[in-house]
């Protein structure tokens, strides 16, 4: 008979569900997280955390950010697991000052303006990824939008954009044995066909604002995104410095290949 009202009364009431329910939530919190859900529902927290940090986190660096003059100059002043915050704005700018196969490999113009007129892009932030960055385009809910990842070789290419140094070819590692003397690269450069000329300088200008001769030009022998560095030694008389531009591959490599023709005796 007793087994018979605590059927009936179990089937109008549902007294055990209510009762092992509220068991459960009284002892949820010492029960052991464990399985997808349990797992999913980690990762979700931790990353939230980690975005939450580098968003409390804006330490000194922070300020010179805000006056950062390129992408070199930032990942000169990040230090490992540091973050720094670059306002959009500020980001649009030193990206449109990047040679545009520079800026391409970082972010497609077309993917940067659809992010723009998206306006969810909030912020910003630089990551020290051993020799390269990531940088993190977040929305105002601190939800990342893009990650892009600036490989050590990018980096490169960024810091010694059409720059002058003073310094000699010998000091880049990337023109080892692969230097010529000046009136021989320009010898050869005269008798190419047009395309190649104008695709191995693509930018003259930069070689007329320096006064001087140049005495030497050396020749990178890594190809980045189609485009091979080309150091030009200029001698002023009063120093001497290097100019660094970028010639299409193809054509810079038909230069080299006569370039090393010419100099057989």
């Amino acid at each position: 008979m007793l087994v018979l009202v605590l059927v009936i009364s179990e089937l109008r009431f549902d007294w055990m569900e209510q009762t092992l329910g509220s068991f459960l939530v009284s002892t949820n919190a010492t029960r052991p997280e464990s399985g997808a859900i349990w797992e999913i529902g980690k990762q979700t927290r931790t990353a939230h955390q980690a975005i939450e940090k580098i968003v409390t986190d804006r330490r000194s660096s922070y300020r010179e950010a805000e006056s950062a003059t390129s992408f070199k100059q930032i990942a000169a002043t990040i230090q490992p697991e540091e973050w720094l915050l670059v306002p959009p704005d500020l980001f649009r700018k030193l990206y449109l000052e990047l040679p545009p196969e520079v800026s391409k490999e970082i972010i497609p113009s077309f993917e940067l303006l659809e992010l723009i007129n998206n306006r969810e892009w909030e912020r910003t932030y630089f990551e020290k990824d051993g020799d390269g960055l990531n940088i993190y385009m977040l929305d105002k809910d601190n939800r990342v939008l893009k990650r892009l990842p600036i490989s050590p070789d990018l980096l490169y290419m960024m810091a010694y954009s059409d720059v002058a140094f003073g310094e000699r070819l010998e000091n880049f590692p990337i023109f080892e044995s692969r230097i010529y003397p000046g009136k021989l690269f320009f010898h050869v450069l005269k008798n190419v066909m047009p395309e190649v000329r104008d695709g191995v300088i693509r930018r003259p200008e930069h070689l007329l604002r320096v006064p001087g001769n140049i005495v030497r030009v050396g020749i990178s022998d890594e190809a980045i995104s189609g485009f091979i560095q080309i150091g030009f030694e200029i001698d002023s008389g009063a120093q001497q410095m290097v100019i660094l531009l970028r010639g299409h591959e193809w054509a810079v490599w038909r230069m080299r290949s006569l370039l090393e023709s010419e100099k057989q005796p």
